[in-house]
């Protein structure tokens, strides 16, 4: 005669852990990109994104005329003109060309200071969120005297200063912007700082180095690159707001800015062609601002 014997609750748990051990959780990263295939307005942008990064790439493939030949017999020609798509400026070169190109000098100053400003931003923001004291008093201070001024009148008097050039907008450009991520890099790392792993690795003996490389900075740099990638739309707009007064590209480089200043005096003659440029601004600059907020919503970045 058998006896039944009944499960003790140790062996019941296990039992129950053993059914679920198939289910896997899902990755932190699978979940963000499946949050953005669900989200249409932020693919649409980066599609749209990535087929301007691939015109303006391309450029010398698609572009149908030099974009520094002009002709004065065919000057501020309409758009949909014959052999020219898009029209031709005061000089009677190709508009369409020139967008072409001019993509490429307005996207390089648009990305290449925020990504200069997002390296040296998070190492200050984090140097200062991790050790604190008179370090990060030192540090945001200095930060706090760059927030005293507008970004636009900074951005133009550090640029005037230094006189009209790419590299001098730039090097204004990524002054702007540094001391606002260094303001997201130091609030993020201030509250990763108090949380119990970090606690646990500085009990276990790890340097101060360790900890920020392994801990700290892979619990941050999402948030600061979510910030970083709404500044490109903003850093844009001013690169393009300097070429426009002559304080960032000269003629006869193609870029937007510049195409803005010398069209503006065809407004009342061809409005159409005039517009152009700052049509490609303004559509750029939406796309990456809706890229920006569909990250933040995916990655569940608050603040």
């Amino acid at each position: 005669m058998s006896t039944a014997t009944t499960p003790t609750a140790a062996e019941a748990e296990l039992a129950v852990q053993a059914r679920q051990a198939p289910v896997r959780s899902q990755g932190y990263w699978a979940g963000v990109f499946k949050r953005l295939r669900r989200d249409p307005v932020t693919i649409a942008c980066a599609a749209i994104l990535l087929l301007m990064l691939l015109a303006i790439v391309f450029a010398p493939l698609l572009a149908p005329h030099d974009p520094y030949q002009g002709s004065m017999i065919r000057r501020l020609r309409a758009i949909g003109t014959p052999n020219y798509l898009l029209g031709t400026d005061e000089l009677g070169r190709d508009i369409l060309t020139r967008l072409l190109y001019g993509g490429r000098l307005s996207w390089f100053m648009g990305i290449v200071p925020v990504a200069f400003a997002f390296v040296i931003g998070t190492t200050l923001g984090v140097t200062a969120g991790f050790m604190g004291g008179r370090v990060n008093m030192a540090i945001m201070r200095v930060t706090d005297v760059f927030y005293a001024f507008p970004s636009v009148l900074l951005a133009v008097a550090i640029s005037g200063a230094l006189g009209a050039g790419i590299f001098n907008a730039i090097l204004s450009l990524t002054l702007v912007f540094v001391p606002q991520i260094i303001r997201v890099a130091e609030s993020v790392t201030q509250g990763v700082r108090s949380l119990d792993f970090v606690d646990a690795a500085r009990a276990s003996g790890a340097s101060g180095f360790t900890i920020v490389r392994v801990h700290v900075l892979g619990n941050v740099l999402g948030p600061i690159f979510v910030y970083a990638t709404g500044l490109i739309s903003v850093c844009m707009i001013l690169s393009s707001g300097l070429s426009f007064l002559g304080l960032g590209t000269k003629p006869p480089e193609p870029e937007w800015g510049l195409m803005l200043n010398t069209l503006r005096t065809a407004i009342y003659v061809q409005p159409w062609v005039a517009v152009l440029p700052g049509a490609c601004i303004f559509v750029t600059s939406i796309c990456f601002n809706l890229l920006s907020d569909g990250l933040r919503q995916a990655m569940d970045v608050k603040g």
